[in-house]
């Protein structure tokens, strides 16, 4: 069974106004202080960020009960320094954000302004193991389709600066204005993939590898599909949830492959609409069918998802739990509809991020 790991940023906020705070570095030295070997939490592109990653796990249960622990431990560090996390792809209220000193970081920032400075937004990365760099690559081609549907189900970012932004996933807009963001043609094989990569950079447009921010592509760190598609979830359910479905799909990728299947030969400019379609609707009105690219209603996109991938879904032994959190998300909605029933409920986006805060633990 392939095993999954999980990374998510977090918002770090003011418990009481809801205001983001640039606190991660403190966070970071009292979880150090606290644990000196601790490699969970790290820091990201701004103060007002924390990422954690967890280990890689063949079950989906013990995944789920990794991600409480490191959010708990990550609210627990930063409830002792006067501050609280918060699963929010993007704040809510508005906020000057503050770039982390780190060379790197710096860099990013002089050399793209303000599309750097606007990409206070924290997602959900889904790692999933493969067998070769062959595979990765093969499976990174038959993904295309379908990760706008892992979006639309993870949409958790309404609000950002203060205002409804009339998305669902607002994140992923602002994510895709990096140079080197959002979907890709087809690699066809591993040489084709690294001479892209290689392409991009002979440009002198991004600094490195590490900057192909492809929606999934084979990670240079591990052996692993990386789908980047996913806002950080509200709740942890959902989080696995975006976890097993993205196993199933690089497994039923795999097997499609192997069994001389070509991927769907979708136009980037087709994919960029369905991208679009998933963060402006969420779950609310239709998605781009991955199949046709017509619409459908979303819940239907979302079943023509769990058909594609059910003998993944039922070997991996995740069908059942899969189905459960999928008819929750379709029947409360997802993070988006959410954020917005507490705003309509209080009309307050500080009451929204504080309830938030709570929910981001599983209260």
């Amino acid at each position: 069974m392939r095993t999954v790991g999980v990374e998510e940023e977090l918002l770090l906020v003011d418990p009481r106004s809801g205001e983001p705070q640039a606190m991660s570095a403190a966070v970071l030295a009292h979880a150090t202080e606290d644990d000196p070997g601790q490699e969970v939490f790290e820091k990201e592109l701004f103060g007002q960020m924390l990422e954690f990653a967890t280990r890689p796990h063949a079950e989906m249960e013990v995944l789920g009960a990794e991600i409480m622990h490191c959010r708990k431990e990550a609210a627990r560090h930063a409830g002792e320094i006067g501050c609280a996390v918060a699963a929010l792809a993007t704040s809510p209220l508005p906020v000057s954000p503050t770039i982390t000193v780190n060379e790197r970081y710096q860099w990013l920032a002089e050399r793209y302004g303000i599309t750097a400075r606007e990409q206070m937004v924290c997602g959900c990365h889904v790692h999933v193991s493969v067998h070769s760099d062959e595979e990765a690559v093969a499976v990174v081609d038959r993904l295309r389709p379908w990760l706008p549907v892992l979006c639309a189900l993870s949409a958790n970012s309404p609000f950002c600066q203060g205002r409804d932004t009339g998305y669902a996933a607002y994140r992923s807009r602002l994510w895709n204005r990096w140079p080197s963001a959002g979907p890709t043609e087809l690699f066809e094989s591993t040489e084709g993939y690294h001479r892209r990569v290689a392409d991009m950079l002979a440009t002198g447009v991004i600094l490195d590898e590490a900057m192909a921010y492809f929606d999934a592509r084979p990670s240079a760190r591990y052996p692993t599909v990386e789908i980047r598609v996913a806002d950080v979830c509200l709740h942890a359910e959902t989080a696995v949830l975006v976890a097993a479905l993205g196993r199933a799909l690089v497994e039923t990728a795999a097997r499609d492959w192997r069994a001389g299947e070509p991927p769907l030969d979708h136009s980037v400019s087709l994919l960029r609409l369905a991208s679009w379609q998933a963060a402006h609707a969420g779950l609310d009105e239709y998605l781009l069918d991955p199949a046709t690219m017509r619409p459908r209603p979303a819940a239907d996109v979302v079943r023509s998802l769990l058909d594609h991938i059910g003998d993944a879904l039922a070997e991996n032994g995740d069908a059942a739990r899969v189905e459960h959190t999928v008819a929750r998300l379709l029947g409360r909605g997802n993070g988006a509809c959410e954020q917005r029933l507490l705003l309509e409920r209080t009309g307050s986006l500080r009451d929204v991020v504080t309830e938030c805060v709570r929910r981001t633990q599983g209260e």
